[in-house]
This record gives C-alpha cells, structure tokens and sequence, in this order.
C-alpha cells in the first residue's frame, strides 16, 4: 500500500523528522519533472541542471520545519516558488557576471509546447509577476504552477483548491497581461 503523502506531509510539518525520510522517495521524481519542465532550454546552456535545482529546492524545503504544508497540491505550488526564487537568485548572480544572462524560455502562449521556442528574460518576468501581485495574488501563483512547474489547468486548480473554470479564467488574464508586460519593457521575444 503505498503511503500518503499528504499525512506524511503533515506528520513532517508537525515536526517529525521520520516523515522527511519517508516523503523523499515519494516525491522526488515528480520534482525532477517539475524541474525539467522549469529548465527546459531548447538547447540552450541551463543556469542549473534540473537534478542540481531540485536538491536546492529540497533542502530550503527540509530546512524550514516551521512551514506547514497539508497536503500533495500544497507541497508542490510551494515547490513552484521555492523553485522560482532559487531561479531568480542564481540569474541575478549569473547577470551580474556576465550581462544578459538571464534568458530562458517560458510558455505563455495558450499552447502546452510553442512551435517555436519562446525565450523571456526571466528576471523580468519575475518583476512582472511581482506587480501582478499587487492586482491579486492568486494571479501569481497560477503563473507560478502553470508556467515554472508546468502545471496542468486541472493540477493548478487541485494545487490551489479552487475551481478549473476559475483557473481557467484567471489564467487567461495573467498570461495576456505578462505578455503585455514583457512586450512593453522589450523583456520577450521569439528565436
């Protein structure tokens, strides 16, 4: 019988260090999707191999007994987040290295694979999602678990508890506004 994972999850925010052992085998391979499908590059020099970005992401996880997670949904749209902030620090080092350094692709276009490679400088988008924050949150992390870990409409709307139309809908209005965003700051182009 395989375990649940959302009981772990709580046995694990109610600091027991036991469940962190049992979680790991559980979760993992879905994290290295998630990674991948954050990193993929089309070819391109990643910033972080998705192995590398899922052990970052892990250990800020492991490291932070004090966070409670319920459950499986809940444990992977914080995954997304941890997952984007490790992205945003490493481009802002990788940039102030070299310039320009901060490029990846990320599909906002209502197609799940563009037929061309869609390439955004992340770190703008990631000031992009900052001020749609400030129109509403849930905005930003539909972006989050749909475009960073490449979420279906279906597990964005399980992750966050709320309805697919609603999903749906807002989607719709975060990507047409990023895309507009990035367009006007000249932060997104196509190769």
């Amino acid at each position: 019988m395989k375990p649940d994972i959302s009981q772990l999850l709580l046995r694990w925010s109610a600091g027991e260090e036991g469940a962190l052992n049992e979680i790991t085998p559980l979760v993992y391979d879905e994290l290295r999707r998630l990674a991948g499908s954050t990193m993929r590059r089309n070819g391109q020099e990643s910033i972080l191999q998705p192995t590398a970005l899922v052990h970052e992401a892990w250990m800020r996880m492991a490291g932070d007994q004090r966070r409670y997670i319920p459950n499986r949904p809940h444990f992977f749209a914080l995954a997304a987040k941890i997952m984007r902030d490790i992205l945003v620090d490493h481009l802002r080092r990788r940039r102030a290295a070299k310039r320009g350094g901060s490029q990846i692709e990320v599909a906002l276009d209502s197609n799940e694979v563009a037929e061309r490679p869609h390439y955004t400088d992340f770190l703008a988008l990631d000031e992009a999602l900052n001020r749609l924050g400030a129109i509403k949150q849930r905005y930003v992390r539909i972006a989050e678990l749909r475009c960073l870990a490449g979420l279906t409409i279906e597990e964005t709307a399980a992750a966050m508890a709320v309805s697919h139309a609603t999903v749906e809908r807002e989607w719709n209005f975060a990507r047409a506004w990023l895309e507009r965003e990035l367009r006007r700051t000249g932060s997104s182009g196509q190769s």
